[in-house]
């Protein structure tokens, strides 16, 4: 696969999700809809941290979010969960904008680079990235069911 075609990929799927999400009143940011487990917050903060987990920790690469980001968004997590306040909805959005920009200058170059023992069964830094790309769009999916609910008309 083609460098650029994977990057542009990761930054165009970014970038819809950025789109989706700003469709999200303020006031819904955090309400769980009958029938979900998390909240929109929930979601855009999954993404991130899974995204680190996944891209950054799998290659090896440094982690730039914080540790108690998986408390709050890792798998298994939920809102009802949570004993303290999650990071802010702004600080998620402007990491998610950055992370697009982070993984295609570190991994430029680098996509047959080989990844830990994974899941995934990734044995590159491509395949890491092709299953987040599947991740996140997954749940970009749940985003947009989610908005359906919350924002009616």
């Amino acid at each position: 696969m083609r460098e650029t075609f994977m990057f542009d990929a990761v930054d165009k799927y970014r970038n819809r999700l950025l789109q989706l999400v700003d469709k999200c009143p303020a006031e819904q940011r955090n309400v769980v809809p009958t029938g979900f487990n998390n909240s929109i917050l929930w979601q855009i903060g999954h993404i991130l941290t899974i995204t680190e987990g996944l891209v950054f920790g799998f290659s090896g690469e440094a982690v730039q979010i914080p540790a108690e980001y998986r408390a709050f968004f890792g798998s298994g997590t939920k809102p009802a969960d949570w004993t303290e306040e999650p990071p802010t909805w702004e600080a998620i959005i402007e990491q998610l904008k950055q992370q697009p920009i982070r993984i295609r200058e570190v991994f430029a170059g680098k996509l047959q680079a080989s990844v830990k023992e994974n899941f995934a069964k990734a044995d590159n830094v491509e395949e890491i990235l092709l299953t987040n790309l599947l991740h996140e769009n997954n749940h970009a999916g749940m985003i947009q069911a989610m908005l359906k609910v919350l924002v009616k008309g």
